[in-house]
């Protein structure tokens, strides 16, 4: 076992095994990104060409059985379908070492917690655990975890700590108490919204068509439902049919949108009124609703802002999935696709996939990822002049990295009155340089 010193921790810790089984796809190849670095990594899945892809790009290991795996693991991660976590949890609970953890994470608590209660030997413990996020989730911080153990044994201290120390916000509840909160959260949620989305098509609507008329709530409502339409059909149709209160979610549901259609047919204005307020009423802090809804509009509208005061200039756009940063002239915005040319290819990227890179930050991506020229001036300026200042200056110059100086000379060659300066430069390009030149003539320097 190898000893890693967390600094920030000031604690030591084992590098321990952790398995994560599923992790070459979805959420479990999400929990890689966040584990390796700590932990040794091991993953499976059910194609094992992709799963040793995966685990060669990722920097983990793979392995192509189940058991295998649970064997060699201090950690068993199950993230796999929802429909096939429980016969996961039976295929390798005999072969977990004693001492060891289960962990799964899938969006519905009731049937794997009690299929790890009866099939798990005494000597491992289990933690069923909901991350309620997706895949696409870049950082950990005050992302939501739902931990629904019915027993706290020497691990779940551990694990509570250690998404304490991630910033997570951690809910700690029973497994039945969970399924129906997520009944609401997202088995309502996703039903109603990929109603709408049905509705939508049926009616054979062009969504391109009605950009010219929303609204910014409009744009951000459809971008939701596409969110929620774009995940995983199965995945979504098992959160729907697993969770044992979706029956009754579902046809209440259905109970409120016939009511209301049957009360604007039957022109029923007073009752209309009536749900309506009843419904705003249960909706709870609708102030702090407005806040969060303008803060997301606000949010779009000042990237579009941002990017149209930038046309014709140069920026830094990074990918919010990928992480990847391009940088070019910003030519123009069509159709809510930024067009970036970078000398002459151009890059066509969504505006809802990207965010503006700030000055500093386009200027650190440079310096880690340009050529950097370099360069010594000579330059004869008055005697009187400061080098001091003459730096400062120069530091003020966009895409200088740095300037020396290196020596001073007042020898035959250079008049009493004047002293020949020196300086090693820096910069981002050739360009850049030829700017510090005009700045030592401004200074009244003559260039040696």
């Amino acid at each position: 076992m190898k000893i890693k010193v967390i600094t920030n921790l000031k604690l030591l810790m084992i590098k321990m095994n952790v398995g994560i089984i599923g992790g070459s796809d979805g959420l479990g190849k999400t929990i890689v990104y966040y584990l390796r670095d700590e932990f040794d990594v091991y993953i499976t899945g059910r194609d094992h060409k992709k799963g040793k892809e995966v685990a060669c790009n990722l920097n983990v290991n793979y392995i192509e059985s189940n058991t295998d795996l649970a064997k060699i693991s201090d950690i068993i991660i199950v993230s796999v379908p929802i429909h096939h976590t429980s016969d996961v949890i039976r295929e390798v609970a005999q072969f977990m070492k004693a001492g060891s953890l289960m962990i799964d994470v899938t969006s519905v608590k009731e049937e794997p917690s009690r299929t790890m209660e009866e099939v798990l030997p005494d000597t491992v413990e289990y933690i069923p655990t909901h991350p309620i996020f997706g895949p696409r989730t870049t950082e950990l911080d005050n992302q939501v975890i739902v931990l629904t153990a019915t027993k706290k044994g020497e691990w779940y201290r551990k694990v509570y700590d250690y998404l304490n120390k991630q910033h997570m916000r951690i809910i700690e509840t029973t497994a039945k108490k969970h399924d129906y909160m997520m009944s609401i959260v997202q088995v309502l949620t996703h039903f109603s919204f990929i109603s709408t989305a049905s509705a939508i098509e049926k009616l054979k609507i062009d969504i391109s068509e009605t950009e010219d008329y929303e609204s910014p709530i409009y744009n951000l409502m459809i971008d939701m439902i596409a969110r929620i339409v774009a995940q995983n059909p199965y995945l979504t149709y098992h959160i729907q049919s697993m969770n044992n209160n979706g029956p009754k979610i579902r046809n209440t549901f259905a109970d409120a949108v016939i009511e209301l259609r049957d009360v604007i047919n039957n022109e029923d204005d007073e009752k209309f009124v009536e749900i309506a307020i009843k419904a705003t009423k249960h909706m709870g802090d609708i102030k702090n609703a407005l806040g969060r809804s303008d803060k997301a509009i606000n949010g779009l509208n000042h990237e579009f802002t941002l990017l149209n005061k930038s046309i014709g200039t140069e920026v830094g756009l990074r990918h919010i999935y990928s992480g990847k940063i391009h940088v070019g002239i910003l030519e123009k915005i069509e159709n809510k696709t930024a067009i970036l040319r970078k000398r002459n290819k151009v890059k066509k990227l969504r505006i809802a996939n990207i965010e503006v890179l700030s000055d500093n930050e386009l200027y650190e991506w440079k310096i880690n990822n340009l050529d950097k020229k370099r360069e010594s001036i000579s330059c004869v300026f008055p005697k009187r002049v400061d080098a001091e200042v003459i730096q400062d200056t120069v530091m003020n110059i966009a895409n200088i990295i740095d300037i020396k100086l290196t020596d001073t000379y007042n020898g035959p060659q250079i008049s009493k009155n004047s002293i020949s300066l020196t300086f090693e430069v820096i910069a981002l390009s050739k360009e850049d340089i030829e700017k510090i030149k005009e700045l030592f003539t401004g200074f009244g320097g003559v260039i040696r």
